[in-house]
């Protein structure tokens, strides 16, 4: 079975915008991994707002979505709680709403990689205080 991958934002505006510092490294990592991607809700809202003023790659995204290369996942019952409490106990990092939401899919999904290049994700920690599995540059 293919390990399941939860796609940040970072490395999606990476892909779709060739100015990105890592693009290289972004569609390499995407052309390895096995579809779907799957994101949240969040992590689309980040993206869509960064590449704004980039029509064609809000175009491929929307194309990736409707061919279901990219699925998003719903939080879970009491999700939003559970994602404002990681919020507030990294709230001195700051901890966005769409990393605490990678994160707690994360934790329902064992061994699923976060696709990142967020080095945020180096210090937060799953409830049992394992470190959550990455896929980023600095991780390799």
């Amino acid at each position: 079975m293919a390990q399941l991958v939860l796609l940040d934002a970072g490395p999606l505006v990476a892909v779709l915008d060739k100015r990105e510092q890592w693009h290289a490294w972004a569609v390499a990592q995407m052309s390895k991994v096995q579809p779907p991607l799957l994101t949240c809700e969040a992590v689309i809202t980040e993206a869509c707002f960064l590449l704004q003023q980039h029509p064609s790659a809000l175009r491929q995204l929307h194309q990736w979505a409707a061919q279901g290369l990219i699925k998003l996942l719903p939080l879970p019952e009491g999700g939003p709680v559970s994602t404002f409490a990681s919020m507030q106990r990294y709230a001195n990092v700051p901890m966005s709403f769409a990393d605490a939401s990678l994160l707690l899919h994360a934790e329902s999904l064992p061994q699923t990689r976060i696709f990142t290049l967020d080095k945020d994700f180096t210090i937060y920690r799953h409830a049992d205080g394992s470190p959550p599995i990455l896929l980023a540059p600095f991780a390799e």
